[in-house]
């Protein structure tokens, strides 16, 4: 199934095209973007960590996930809805980025690194939740999460630095 059809078509609708010349919408957008993530990642970045072992080592794990994911929803949704809205703004410059499709992918594997720990080793989150050292697979989890995310980072900053054509 060739895409490219369409990401033309999209590049070419009055939306993309108005976000793209805007001399004041599209700076908000970008920073909506930045100021999203950095909330975002500063919250997972605290509970990845806690998980780790490495901070907030004496307050129960359910406890940090419990005050700073709600947070980190509402920053995620933030920088989700901007993040769409600047692939609009130039759709086939994106999809023509390998650092684009990279960073798209990590995103997948993060999302992912989420589901797979909420789902398994969080369950059981009872009997762990006060250790100041949480399990292996917890631990996994929360690096998988900050060297992906990481990742996602890096790429979506070489985006503008692609020399890959």
């Amino acid at each position: 199934m060739d895409i490219l059809p369409f990401i033309q078509w999209l590049e070419g609708t009055p939306g993309s095209l108005f976000i793209r010349e805007s001399t004041l919408f599209y700076p908000l957008v970008e920073s909506t973007h930045v100021l999203s993530l950095c909330l975002f990642l500063g919250l997972i970045a605290m509970l990845d960590l806690r998980l780790v072992g490495v901070g907030l080592r004496g307050v129960p794990v359910s406890e940090v996930a419990g005050r700073l994911l709600p947070l980190a929803f509402v920053g995620f949704a933030l920088m989700a809805i901007s993040g769409l809205l600047l692939f609009y703004s130039g759709p086939l410059k994106a999809f023509q980025n390998i650092f684009f499709r990279v960073k798209m992918l990590l995103i997948a594997l993060t999302g992912l690194n989420a589901l797979l720990f909420h789902f398994t080793i969080y369950r059981r989150v009872a009997s762990w939740d006060q250790d100041a050292s949480p399990p292996a697979r917890a631990k996994l989890a929360g690096v998988l999460s900050l060297i992906l995310w990481s990742g996602v980072v890096i790429c979506g900053r070489m985006q503008a630095y692609n020399w890959f054509k």
